[in-house]
């Protein structure tokens, strides 16, 4: 890509720019902070942010009528302009506005050696939903061998090009800033569906356990070697502020670094990591421990922090699997997850209680159900009350407003008005 903009697209984006620094400015921003920061470091009584996470229903969030900009690079500096003044403005949940501008090194990565087609389905309204993988393997015993150790390299050149248009476009307004996560693909079971499908994934557990292990054991050293090329490189950058693991969960923690970093000699154990498995859903607790855990735990040892799961229920693999993994922070509590047992098994042991409320009340009716919102927030308060236990509430997986925004707005009032009721006012 060539990292150039028009005069009238510069103007516009400083204009975009400027407008996002003085709402990172605002004080609410630096108690949003504090309050991150207070509940991923387990302080008692940590007050819980309320987060929605936004890109799942851009089609009301993003509408391509807000959009002025035309090149391909000038649309992707002002999508990200306007998501996080909008998610201000027109939300006003617990995102903390970034008071940089951010742009991730340039990363070339051959995963597989083969090229994975994918499919796509687009809903009733046009919008791409659905997809699926042409699976290179079809029969484990006859496939193994399509696929290669992952490859992957850094593009500085590129890299430094974009920072250097960034800062001088840029710079005054916001500071530039590169960033990371850990860069090996730590959600094991995803890429295996990108290999095979979850059909023959369950039949390989029966049929060709051995050579299932082979294949796990492949993906985790593709995982391992990326993470551990990333350090070695110096590509590594803290992830321990406004910075994502998981979805909208935000890593501000003084638990990362455990010794001072300079850039370029960050390592993996300075690093929030996240991994998940919500393909073996299908899989007996037995069955987990014995073909996915044992890889997810050689990964989970090269981390400081690691958040675990997203749509799955924790609770089924909670006893044998999960509370054993190392460095365990943060667990997802979806809508399938059993809230007390989990409440009741995390309590004072330091690990975030990572509610996910249910997205159905949320994108299946165009008008909010307030009652049944109200009482969801309500359940996982009630739960979690009186324990010592750091909670968050984290929005995701809503696909459609039915372009009644406002519904959004008005389920981040009630929830955070729960929890006042049970925390008091966020103090600026």
């Amino acid at each position: 890509m060539i990292y150039t903009l028009s005069t009238e697209d510069r103007n516009y984006l400083r204009s975009l720019a400027r407008r996002q620094a003085e709402i990172a400015a605002l004080p609410v921003m630096a108690a949003r902070k504090r309050m991150w920061t207070e509940m991923n470091d387990g302080k008692p009584g940590a007050r819980p942010p309320f987060a929605v996470e936004t890109w799942t229903f851009d089609r009301d969030f993003m509408p391509e009528s807000i959009y002025r900009c035309r090149s391909e690079y000038s649309r992707q500096l002002e999508n990200r302009f306007l998501r996080n003044i909008r998610q201000h403005e027109l939300l006003d949940d617990d995102h903390v506005c970034p008071d940089t501008l951010d742009l991730n090194w340039h990363i070339l990565y051959d995963e597989f050696g083969i090229e994975i087609a994918t499919q796509y389905v687009k809903d009733a309204e046009g919008v791409l939903t659905g997809y699926q993988f042409d699976h290179p393997i079809t029969d484990l015993s006859q496939g193994m061998g399509v696929l290669k150790p992952a490859a992957f390299s850094v593009d500085r050149a590129g890299t430094l090009a974009e920072k250097a248009l960034l800062e001088e476009v840029f710079g005054d307004i916001l500071p530039v800033a590169l960033r990371s996560g850990t860069f090996g693909r730590n959600n094991l079971t995803q890429r295996l569906m990108h290999v095979m499908s979850q059909e023959n994934m369950f039949l390989a557990l029966y049929e060709a356990p051995e050579l299932l292990h082979r294949l796990m054991a492949m993906l985790c050293d593709n995982a391992k070697r990326m993470s551990r090329w990333a350090e070695a490189e110096g590509l590594l950058v803290l992830n321990n502020q406004n910075q994502c693991t998981c979805g909208t969960c935000y890593n501000f923690t003084t638990q990362l670094p455990r010794e001072p970093r300079k850039p370029g000699q960050v390592r993996l154990q300075d690093m929030w990591a996240v991994m998940d498995s919500q393909e073996t859903v299908g899989v007996s607790p037995e069955m987990f421990h014995e073909f996915f855990y044992p890889y997810y735990r050689e990964l989970a040892e090269l981390f400081g922090l690691v958040y675990w799961g997203c749509c799955e229920p924790a609770d089924p693999i909670w006893e044998d699997s999960i509370s054993k993994l190392p460095n365990l922070k943060a667990v997802s509590i979806s809508r399938w997850a059993n809230q007390t047992y989990m409440a009741e098994a995390l309590a004072g042991k330091g690990i975030v209680y990572s509610r996910k409320p249910n997205p159905n009340l949320l994108g299946v009716d165009r008008e909010l159900n307030e009652a049944a919102w109200i009482a969801e927030i309500r359940s996982t308060l009630d739960v979690v009350a009186a324990k010592d236990l750091p909670h968050e509430f984290i929005v995701r997986d809503v696909y459609t407003m039915h372009g009644n925004l406002a519904k959004a707005k008005r389920a981040v009032d009630l929830a955070r008005k729960e929890i006042d009721r049970v925390h008091g006012p966020l103090a600026s």
